[in-house]
């Protein structure tokens, strides 16, 4: 497969020429930018211009990946041209979290099943429930097809985000690629690097990701006793403290981050689902950890992939670990590249939910505060 990275920076435009030569049916074209493209999008219109052929996709993020550099305000590209694989776009409206389940199937209706060996998925990062987004598309694809992705980010606002549908940012969007044929190799790797404190809680009110209790206490209001003077800035304050969730004895934790609170009911959004019955627990980390599990994430990704030649990486990371990263940040995006094969194109984003298998796990989950990364690589021809 033939790879090219670009970067758009705003008042200068692009870096190099898009590589318009590279523009196929089995072209892929991705794209993460600036929530301020959803008002001005001439950029992005233009690549969609450049790349009539190419499947493209794209979202607004908290912060463009290309290469070993993270940007605020700039569009990372990343153009891939498979040789053996083909590729198969989809598309659906979404317009609040009650409808996550059935969008994941409309999706999924879209995809043919015969051949298909992935599917990378991108979600609006506000009104979406992540857990059912997956839930719905999983029960609707074959057995076995890799599913990862992400949800669209807005800084730390949590205000509006975008999904590239025809070209165009669109807001209450979800997109996916499907990509077929027995050439196409892929690698999952995932880590957090956060570690649990303080008592744990369970829920004892909740419904799909909206928290009311936990032990019998208002939700927000037992969380805003632990952030201290920290809650005045809530929702973004809560990006350093997540909550992690294990439905039962011996299951996985996974981690939850909040999207929105609500005064009026003393409630919590979250990324994903909440189940009743479920424990919590806060949790915290430090800079040398989470680069230390971004390093961990892109050595799960290239295992059993043998000596793949240039690959295909798309990072999708969490807000809150470049919130505690700070200008530190690039740091773990440095440890992904150094474990890349030469040649390798890395692009990617900050997100507000990060889908993916967790380790020794076919099924892909939400996941909040991680690394999550995909690498795609054909053999040669």
């Amino acid at each position: 497969m033939d790879l090219i990275q670009c970067v758009h920076i705003p008042a200068q435009g692009w870096t190099q020429p898009l590589p318009v030569h590279m523009d196929s049916p089995d072209t892929w074209v991705l794209a993460f930018g600036d929530r301020a493209l959803l008002d001005t999008p001439g950029a992005l219109q233009g690549l969609a211009a450049s790349f009539p052929q190419s499947v493209l996709m794209g979202c607004s993020s908290a912060g463009e990946i290309a290469d070993r550099q993270v940007g605020d305000g700039s569009i990372s590209v990343a153009v891939t041209r498979f040789h053996g694989t083909h590729l198969r776009r989809a598309s659906t409206s979404l317009a609040d979290a009650t409808q996550s389940a059935a969008a994941g199937q409309r999706l999924a209706a879209q995809l043919p099943p015969e051949g298909l060996r992935a599917v990378f998925l991108l979600a609006g990062g506000v009104a979406v429930n992540g857990t059912d987004l997956l839930r719905g598309l999983a029960a609707a694809l074959p057995d076995g097809v890799a599913v990862s992705g992400g949800m669209a980010g807005d800084g730390s606002r949590f205000e509006k985000t975008w999904v590239l549908d025809d070209g165009q940012p669109r807001e209450h969007c979800v997109t996916a690629v499907g990509l077929y044929g027995p050439q196409l190799r892929i690698g999952h790797g995932c880590s957090g690097g956060w570690t649990e404190f303080g008592p744990e809680r369970r829920i004892t009110r909740a419904q799909g990701n909206v928290l009311y209790e936990l032990d019998g206490q208002p939700a927000l209001g037992l969380y805003k006793h632990y952030l201290g003077d920290l809650a005045a800035e809530l929702p973004g304050s809560a990006l350093l403290f997540p909550l992690s969730l294990r439905t039962q004895a011996g299951d996985p934790t996974v981690v939850r981050t909040i999207l929105g609170i609500d005064e009026a009911t003393q409630s919590m959004t979250f990324a994903g689902d909440m189940p009743e019955g479920s424990v919590t627990q806060l949790m915290r980390t430090n800079v040398d950890r989470l680069v230390s599990s971004a390093e961990d994430a892109a050595v799960q990704a290239l295992q059993g992939l043998g000596t793949p030649g240039p690959v295909l990486a798309l990072s999708v990371s969490c807000i809150g670990r470049r919130l505690v990263m700070g200008e530190r940040t690039e740091e773990e995006v440095e440890a992904v590249v150094d474990a890349l094969p030469s040649g390798s194109v890395h692009a990617g984003f900050y997100s507000y939910g990060e889908f993916g298998p967790t380790p020794g796990c076919h099924t892909a989950e939400l996941h909040n505060q991680t690394m999550t990364l995909t690498v795609f690589s054909e053999p040669a021809c």
